[in-house]
């Protein structure tokens, strides 16, 4: 499967969040890494698009989504810890351990500076 194939099949998951034209969109950077992260897992042979639209659809389908759609990406980075996890990957920890990183990162961070995990006052 080619680059564009790949993205044209992610461009169609449902309630993927889309540009007037259509076009996939990212609320922020990290989405897009997200994005691009999965894409590459999927390369390596970790998983194959039918398990990873099993377990987004999993997560999507969770009580307590927002409305608006507005969590899609956070979902997203859910579905992949998930599947990290699941395969020996990750660590479930580790994962909040780092979550946890970056959120003191982003509290210290002075606003419109760059959040790098270097910022986290307790690294």
């Amino acid at each position: 499967m080619s680059a564009s194939e790949t993205s044209s099949l992610l461009a169609q998951s449902p309630q993927l969040p889309k540009s007037a034209d259509g076009e996939p969109v990212f609320p922020e950077p990290w989405a897009a890494e997200a994005f691009a992260m999965t894409v590459h897992l999927h390369e390596k042979g970790l998983f194959s698009w039918g398990e990873w639209a099993e377990q987004l659809s999993a997560e999507l389908h969770k009580p307590g989504r927002a409305k608006d759609g507005s969590d899609y990406f956070d979902c997203w980075v859910a579905a992949l810890s998930s599947m990290l996890i699941s395969r020996g990957i990750a660590d479930a920890s580790a994962i909040l351990d780092l979550q946890k990183s970056w959120q003191r990162a982003a509290e210290a961070t002075p606003h419109g500076k760059p959040i790098l995990l270097e910022n986290d006052p307790e690294r």
